[in-house]
């Protein structure tokens, strides 16, 4: 029996070609335009991307705000004017956008410092080199510090402290005197025993708003 080839009776394959669309071309068109689109996508991706990330961007520069500087407080113009003359604070008053706080050094001396009430910065430092320890034994000796008789002020009275100042009692116990002005708006003159840190008593001064 003679073998016949697998390609015996069957017609010729004819190269392929693109069903003809209507009228009898090919369809080319398609293709142009799914190229056409293709380009359109990879151009407008970048492009889209951008314009989302600068709208991004945008909204979140929005957004930001910038928080408002709080001023600084008496216990922070302490902590300055220690630093810059280690010893005992005898008084600090707010004047204006300054703090003036005297410090007795640890050898006996004045200091004065200024410190600016906006960014806690000392801006102003002087120390008189007179010899006057034992006219400030007393406030050297205190076992309450200022810093103590502010925290001890302000548990009295929530508010703002606006000045300390060493009292040494006038031939009696030895106090400090702490201005406060309340949340409520109302300024408290608190005097704080230099050996407890209890309040000795309270009194409500003038309203006023220089400070």
């Amino acid at each position: 029996m003679d073998r016949v080839s697998p390609a015996a009776g069957r017609s010729p394959a004819r190269p392929w070609a693109p069903w003809p669309a209507e009228g009898g071309q090919p369809m080319k068109r398609t293709v142009y335009i799914a190229t056409a689109a293709s380009v359109v996508l990879m151009l407008g991706g970048p492009v889209a991307s951008a314009a989302a990330a600068a709208s991004t961007a945008g909204s979140a520069t929005a957004s930001v705000s910038t928080p408002a500087r709080a001023d600084a407080t008496a216990e922070s113009a302490v902590k300055a004017a220690l630093k810059a003359y280690p010893g005992v604070v005898e008084s600090v008053d707010r004047d204006g956008s300054v703090w003036h706080v005297d410090v007795i050094t640890k050898a006996g001396k004045h200091a004065e410092v200024q410190v600016d009430a906006a960014t806690g910065a000392v801006t102003r430092q002087e120390r008189d080199n007179d010899d006057d320890a034992d006219q400030h034994a007393p406030l050297l000796a205190a076992k309450v510090s200022a810093a103590q008789a502010v925290t001890a002020a302000l548990k009295a009275h929530p508010g703002t402290v606006r000045s300390v100042d060493w009292d040494d009692g006038d031939g009696r116990a030895a106090y400090w005197d702490v201005e406060v002005k309340t949340t409520g708006g109302k300024t408290q003159n608190v005097h704080i025993d230099s050996a407890s840190a209890k309040v000795l008593s309270s009194t409500t001064g003038d309203n006023d708003d220089d400070n």
